[in-house]
């Protein structure tokens, strides 16, 4: 079970790093002030928080402030 942010990153970039479309490269925000990740990493991101707390692994409120 995981409990902070730190280790729901860490678990979700074990798992999916270097898959084709999830990079930890970073891309400029809308707005050009910021970075972000790309369309792809974001979404897979948000698929595993949902079924880490789908599964238990997570509470519902580390699911609902978790960021990437």
């Amino acid at each position: 079970m995981y409990t902070t942010q730190k280790q729901v990153r860490s678990a979700f970039w074990e798992t999916f790093d270097g898959l084709p479309g999830i990079s930890r490269r970073q891309i400029r925000d809308y707005s050009g002030t910021g970075k972000m990740h790309n369309t792809d990493t974001r979404c897979a991101f948000v698929d595993y928080v949902d079924s880490l707390a789908r599964d238990g692994q997570i509470s519902e409120a580390l699911a609902q402030r978790v960021t990437l």
